[in-house]
């Protein structure tokens, strides 16, 4: 049976607005979102040119290893093996929170507590971090095209407060929004894979990424750290479940598409470079261009004018996954707020627009103070990328990968619990096995994460930020379990609730009509 059905509020017949227990203010409005819509807010958060034109070359670049396209069709069976599983919850489970709903109603409300808070971090570095590569990128087009001087922070603090003020409108809004800058993102990605294929190097059309022995070397696995980030957005879903006409059938379907889509998209671009390139040169190439390793592709096979446009669309694709990512923190930022772990306040919409107001805001004012703190700490040159690139996006890109590696095992874990604890073992038996799988090979890739942070960002094996950065999430998750735990002892209703969302609401109004 279908439980958390209550949590997505209806308009009423004469369309006068939202009908909870609560109240309009404390329920995300209904009906916002179709396909179309979650697809494209969902997808926008994987940043599809920002993959092509810096996590592929940075992957190729530094751990040397020419099978990148197979590592994407290999994360891209693990995920489909964990979003089984997954999307099932959905069915089951319609939350803002998603993450910790999903890990408080299978491993409890304790557990569920801590997932919260590593979800808010995770997702608040991702979206922060994002930033810095946004202002310097902006502060080079700028340099290249106006030849102004502009300093990297500028940009990014006109981003902050653009982004917060589309946090504030409707959900739909957004989507359009995120909509038109993917299209044409994916469109101009498509373009160049053809221009690639058509016209390949002195190798021609060889499939050797595709070839397993690419993958040997010690550099495996922090190969799929790097290749993991590509995906990450595909799991946001279920956060908009309650903004949704059918959560139950348009999540998981959301889900598969998107995961499928990624993957299959990023394998064939990863090979179009091999393939622009040639197999044998794509990791010294990559050492040498960096970034601008398909800009110069597209340069010599597309002209000036197109790589012109990509370059303006790099910075867009940038835009479109913080306004993602910011969307994901605020209904994050509600539903820990409607159940009491966070002060009440960040748990109620705006009358106008119904999106989570105050969760918007505390997310505007994070990326704020993270930008502003960075700029002051910043004593390079107008134009050196160590602050804006290799400082806060490295830092904030990993700190939120690993954040949500954790977070899925632990979803996977959840899965199986959930449907043991109910009786559903049997029926559910092949999804609780396919959890099983891909919690395993999450926790592998997030041991490597671990393990060989210093790769990651860049710093020596000896430095503290190879500790000090991953021990953020490790915090967040203890501070969670220490939160959820007081909150068990004196707030038991309040510990009852969590992961619940409105469906607490409809128990509360049930039980004060037996009193």
């Amino acid at each position: 049976m279908t439980t958390g059905s209550s949590s997505t509020s209806r308009p009423t017949a004469d369309g006068g607005g939202i009908s909870t227990f609560k109240g309009q203010e404390r329920a995300l409005r209904a009906d916002r979102l179709g396909t179309g819509g979650l697809l494209l807010s969902v997808l926008a958060a994987t940043a599809p040119l920002m993959v092509v034109a810096g996590v592929m070359p940075t992957t190729f670049a530094v751990m040397g290893i020419v099978g990148q396209p197979l590592l994407f069709v290999i994360l891209g069976v693990v995920l489909v093996l964990f979003s089984l599983g997954y999307a099932e919850m959905s069915r089951h489970v319609h939350n803002a929170g998603a993450f910790y709903a999903y890990i408080s109603r299978g491993l409890g409300g304790t557990a569920g507590a801590s997932a919260a808070l590593v979800a808010l971090v995770a997702y608040n570095a991702l979206q922060a971090g994002i930033y810095g590569i946004f202002g310097f990128e902006v502060s080079n087009l700028f340099a290249t095209y106006a030849d102004v001087t502009l300093a990297w922070w500028i940009p990014a603090l006109a981003a902050v407060a653009v982004v917060g003020a589309l946090g504030w409108l409707k959900i739909d809004v957004n989507a359009r929004v995120l909509g038109v800058l993917l299209v044409i993102e994916v469109v101009l990605v498509v373009i160049f894979d053809a221009a690639a294929i058509g016209d390949p190097a002195k190798e021609g059309l060889s499939l050797h990424a595709f070839n397993p022995d690419t993958l040997s070397g010690a550099g495996i696995g922090t190969a799929l750290c790097f290749c993991i980030a590509a995906f990450l957005g595909f799991e946001q879903a279920p956060v908009y479940a309650e903004e949704t006409s059918r959560p139950h059938v348009l999540v998981p379907r959301v889900m598969f598409l998107a995961v499928a889509g990624v993957a299959v998209f990023f394998a064939i671009s990863s090979w179009a470079l091999t393939v622009a390139t040639g197999p044998s040169a794509i990791v010294g190439t990559s050492q040498k261009e960096s970034a601008g390793l398909l800009f110069s592709l597209t340069e010599s096979r597309l002209g000036g004018t197109f790589t012109d446009v990509l370059h303006v669309l790099f910075v867009t694709g940038m835009f479109a996954a913080m306004l993602s990512f910011h969307n994901v923190v605020a209904r994050y930022a509600f539903a820990m707020g409607r159940e009491g772990l966070m002060p009440a306040a960040f748990g109620r919409t705006s009358s106008a627009s119904g999106a989570p107001a105050i969760g918007s805001l505390s997310q505007t004012v994070f990326s704020l103070v993270v930008v502003v703190a960075f700029a002051v700490t910043d004593g390079k040159p107008t134009g050196d990328p160590t602050a804006p690139v290799l400082r806060l996006f490295t830092w904030g890109g990993n700190i939120g990968a690993l954040g949500v590696i954790l977070l899925m095992a632990a979803a996977s874990l959840s899965v199986i619990v959930f449907f043991a604890r109910r009786g559903a073992a049997g029926a559910q038996a092949w999804r609780l096995v396919t959890s099983a799988l891909a919690g395993i090979a999450l926790l592998v890739i997030a041991f490597y994460t671990v393990k060989d942070f210093d790769v990651l960002v860049g710093t020596g094996p000896d430095s503290a930020l190879s500790w000090v950065l991953p021990g953020i999430i490790g915090l967040a998750a203890v501070v969670g379990l220490v939160q959820g735990a007081v909150l068990r002892v004196r707030r038991p209703e309040a510990h009852a609730g969590i992961g619940l969302g409105n469906e607490a609401f409809q128990l509360e109004k049930a039980a004060e009509s037996a009193s």
